[in-house]
């Protein structure tokens, strides 16, 4: 409502109230303001039905205009904040998700470091020098410096099943042979000559063979588990 309408409700609202000041006055034998004064108030009044009815609908008009501004306002204002706080928390999580990748990606270097580490730390069949026996503890011994630190225990596990460490184990019905159990054995000669009686070289083959079929040892005993051969 403009400035005229609220002095106009105001001034009129006055006018009235003293006007039934001055009946309730006379009706009480109080003394009624003088007629001067309430012609005054009167003449000074401007009340709405005074303004043209277009000018009313102008100044409505207008006043829900400026509310509808001030709430387009405060709706802005409020979806910029939500904005921006989406955007801090896309921000975090981003930043987050950076930080595990690179944590991860640091790890597996970390871990292809030490198996390259571990690989180059192996030893090759022929630098054992050739026994007529060896003991279990023995051929576990020449294991451990072939086998890659990492991929020991899984290759390991596979020499307990098949042959329990005895490098000269055959089996009768299906001729396989040696620590590994190649079958046929003759298949180890690939590696070396002394298949039969070295064991060194059984593990080469043994170690070959894990690597070229399942990708590694681990690889191999994963498969052995769920088949019970490999």
């Amino acid at each position: 409502m403009s400035r005229i309408s609220v002095r106009g409700f105001a001034v009129a609202s006055a006018t009235a109230v003293t006007t039934v000041g001055a009946v309730v006055g006379v009706a009480s034998g109080n003394a009624q303001p003088s007629g001067d004064n309430l012609e005054a108030t009167a003449a000074d009044a401007t009340l709405l039905a005074d303004i043209p009815v277009g000018q009313q609908a102008q100044i409505q008009v207008s006043s829900l205009t400026q509310q509808a501004e001030a709430q387009a306002a405060a709706a802005d204002a409020a979806a910029k904040k939500s904005a921006e706080e989406a955007a801090r928390i896309q921000a975090a999580k981003t930043a987050k998700a950076k930080k595990e990748a690179a944590e991860e990606q640091a790890e597996r270097e970390a871990e292809e470091q030490a198996a390259r580490a571990s690989r180059d730390s192996v030893r090759d069949a022929s630098s054992f020098s050739a026994k007529s026996s060896y003991s279990v503890s023995e051929v576990q011994a020449i294991a451990r410096q072939m086998v890659p630190g990492d991929q020991f225990q899984c290759f390991s596990n596979i020499v307990d099943h098949e042959s329990s460490w005895n490098y000269q184990a055959q089996n009768a019905s299906s001729g396989a042979y040696g620590l590994v159990q190649a079958l046929p054995g003759s298949k180890m000669s690939s590696v070396g000559a002394d298949w039969q009686t070295n064991p060194a070289t059984q593990i080469k083959w043994g170690l070959n063979y894990m690597n070229d079929r399942y990708g590694s040892p681990c690889g191999a005993w994963s498969f052995w588990q769920a088949n019970n051969w490999y």
